[in-house]
């Protein structure tokens, strides 16, 4: 169950030719891959190509009508060992998932496959998070693509050059034996357009045409002395083939400007923002008509030579755009240029930051500064050039106090906050502990108001992480991975090397039924029928198959449960791996689920009874442990109504899903009776009637009462 359905929009991947395709990039994505022939397609969710993935999901169908085999593969190497069908016959394959993190994962079928070469076409599709809002360490797509000989495509943010770019990057791969990389941004991702559409075609060959007449050739196997002659190949023939295709068919764009004495070369993900940075500084026009030569590498990896000494002939002053440390394309470009004698004066992150994302804002300034140095006539308005107006910034100690920090967080009703909860509580009791975080939602307790977790090593690597931490009758360290890392790495890199090397650590695996931080994806744990997957197998079963004897199962909203299991594993006298399962639904899934279903009810008059909870004003102190301990969205402050007090009370908002973690963290530490729960009762009985006049009633006698002992103390 994702987190959104796309059943609708994958019915525009029908469309025939000449027929007007409108919608997003990934859509986009998907019906080029249609039309260029695809026999078989996987990948690993991520953002920002997870909504890729759903597509794809939810176009099984149409995939089935075209012969195309897909599948949402176990992680991002099995993806791409998927490619190594394409090696022996020319089947064109694509596999997608999140760079450079799932490109890590999968380096090292991406470096055989790139050694072997192909003979169909292969195609990566990564999905770029870079910058500020990255959710990954801060790395680039281009050192691969330099180490492995991949061919890199990173197309203007425009649906037709991302159609183009996925429909020449097979054919680019075919003419060069070689696997091509296709680098789509989150804005590419996400960008609303129009082309015009092709005709879907099925596979030319397919995959049953292939186990019918098995092929093999001995020189693409990985293995010496193949594997030398494949060296030779890359330099001498694979690379000098990738060249003439783009430079034959143009793949990248030069477009002329008026000032012919200097030029912009910029990656083509970058194409929007640089045209918007120049509109802003007077050098453009809102429909991409620049006053300024550019240079659009669609493709970044490899160079073409004859374009650059085509491009740099007779400037001055040439700005490489390039986003990313280190400047892998600024320093090409500075050995093109000096080998080919030309003058022209070469920039870029001398201007331009080193690091970050190249926001409008960011290359606004540098192109001023640009422009201001080698061509301060070409702004318009004066001679002279106008200073770029600067947006006045708030202080940032004003700004710290007018708004308070925001990291990130657990969602409201999560049921990894009451675990999390559990083990702020359990560290009261017995100390600090080192804690092996993990990636996936989970990876949020290392923010406050948890802030437990010493470091975070990979996907399903939480116990990994802890390895070194093994000590004979020592203090346990303490992994978590949640039930997405467990099937993509957790089972053999965690699990399997605990009991390996007879640890006798803990490892904490959430189960909360999904692959929840990348968009709700069905996992082989999961309970729903899903009709394309196997789902709902036994994380615990498959614990003890490797081998673990100690394991327990706890419920993460029962917080008591929790504790006791915890405290069991870290005192208990037994050696070994001990493994605890903490399984609670992920609630944005369950909401996903159930709202629809509670609205059909509701609709169709049927009695239905929805939990809600909240804190009794008169009764809360106004001490905020549970604020502190749980940090649940749903969980504020308001005003005392108690004008005798002073400290504001807790309160229960609006977007409370009724899952009690904020009752069953305050029972759990002791702290105080002011947590309530009510039931909200649609289309109720006669019955729900009758008591709720009669306990209405009573607690307004009751309240009668009081306020006539209040008056009489007041006179």
């Amino acid at each position: 169950m994702a987190e959104r359905s796309f059943a609708k929009e994958v019915e525009s991947l029908r469309l025939g030719a000449g027929a007007q395709f409108r919608g997003e990039g990934i859509l986009a994505v998907t019906k080029a891959l249609l039309q260029s022939g695809v026999a078989y397609v996987g990948g690993y969710q991520g953002s920002p190509i997870s909504h890729l993935m759903d597509v794809l999901t939810d176009a099984e169908d149409i995939l089935s009508e075209l012969g195309v085999h897909f599948e949402a593969s176990a992680s991002e190497a099995t993806a791409a060992a998927m490619l190594g069908a394409s090696i022996n016959y020319p089947l064109r394959g694509a596999v997608t998932w999140k760079s450079t993190v799932g490109t890590n994962v999968a380096c090292d079928a991406l470096a055989n496959l790139a050694s072997a070469g192909v003979e169909g076409g292969a195609l990566v599709i990564l999905g770029e998070d870079y910058g500020e809002g990255a959710s990954i360490m801060q790395e680039r797509t281009h050192a691969f693509a330099m180490k492995s000989q991949l061919w890199l495509l990173d197309p203007r943010p425009r649906l037709p050059e991302i159609v183009r770019a996925v429909e020449q990057g097979f054919e680019l791969s075919e003419a060069s034996h070689t696997p091509v990389m296709l680098m789509l941004r989150i804005r590419a991702c996400h960008v609303y357009g129009r082309f015009t559409a092709k005709d879907n075609r099925r596979p030319p060959f397919s995959v049953d045409a292939a186990l019918a007449a098995p092929a093999r050739d001995y020189g693409r196997i990985i293995l010496p002395p193949s594997i030398f002659a494949q060296e030779r190949q890359k330099i001498e023939e694979r690379f000098p083939a990738a060249v003439r295709f783009v430079a034959e068919r143009r793949l990248n764009d030069q477009l002329e400007g008026e000032a012919n004495d200097i030029g912009l070369v910029l990656q083509g993900g970058l194409y929007n923002h640089v045209v918007r940075a120049l509109e802003l500084l007077g050098c453009a026009d809102a429909f991409g008509t620049c006053r300024i030569p550019l240079y659009v590498l669609n493709v970044t990896y490899p160079l073409i030579p004859a374009e650059w000494v085509k491009f740099c002939s007779g400037k001055r002053a040439i700005l490489v755009i390039e986003e990313g440390q280190p400047e892998f394309i600024e320093q090409a470009a500075s050995q093109i240029l000096r080998k080919h004698a030309l003058s022209a004066r070469l920039l870029g992150k001398d201007i331009l930051p080193m690091h970050g994302e190249y926001t409008v804002d960011v290359l606004r300034k540098g192109l001023a500064e640009f422009i201001e140095r080698f061509s301060p006539g070409l702004r318009p308005g004066s001679e002279a050039p106008r200073p770029v107006q600067e947006v006045p910034l708030v202080p940032a100690p004003r700004l710290a106090a007018l708004i308070p920090p925001r990291p990130s967080g657990l969602c409201t009703g999560c049921p990894e906050r009451p675990f999390f909860a559990a083990m702020k509580l359990l560290q009261r009791e017995m100390g600090p502990l080192h804690i092996s975080a993990d990636i996936g939602c989970h990876s949020f307790a290392t923010l406050p108001p948890f802030n437990m977790g010493n470091s975070i090593m990979g996907y399903g690597l939480g116990a990994a992480g802890a390895s070194a931490f093994h000590t004979a009758g020592g203090r346990r360290a303490v992994a978590v991975m949640g039930d997405g890392g467990f099937w993509h790495n957790g089972l053999t890199s965690g699990i399997g090397n605990a009991v390996f090397n007879r640890h006798d650590d803990v490892t904490v695996i959430i189960d909360n039924n999904y692959s929840a931080a990348t968009g709700g994806q069905d996992i082989l744990s999961s309970r729903a029928t899903n009709p394309h997957r196997a789902g709902n197998h036994s994380i615990v079963a498959a614990v003890r198959g490797v081998g673990v004897q100690w394991v327990r199962r706890t419920r993460t909203y029962d917080m008591r449960q929790t504790l006791k299991v915890l405290r069991e594993a870290l005192t208990t006298d037994r050696r070994g791996p001990k493994v605890i399962v903490a399984e609670g639904e992920c609630q944005l899934n369950r909401q996903r689920r159930v709202r629809p279903l509670i609205r059909q009810s509701i609709r169709e008059g049927r009695r239905v009874v929805r939990e809600r909870f909240g804190v009794d004003s008169d009764t809360c102190t106004g001490d905020h442990s549970c604020i502190r301990l749980s940090g649940c969205p749903s969980l504020t402050i308001r005003k005392n109504p108690d004008p005798l007090r002073t400290d504001p009370v807790a309160h229960v908002d609006d977007s409370c899903v009724g899952c009690g973690v904020c009752g069953e963290v305050a029972h759990a530490a002791v702290l105080c009776p002011s947590f309530y729960r009510a039931d909200l009762i649609h289309n109720p009985s006669r019955r729900d009637r009758l008591l709720a006049a009669i306990r209405a009633a009573v607690i307004g006698s009751l309240q009668r009462r009081s306020e006539r002992r209040r008056a009489r103390y007041a006179l």
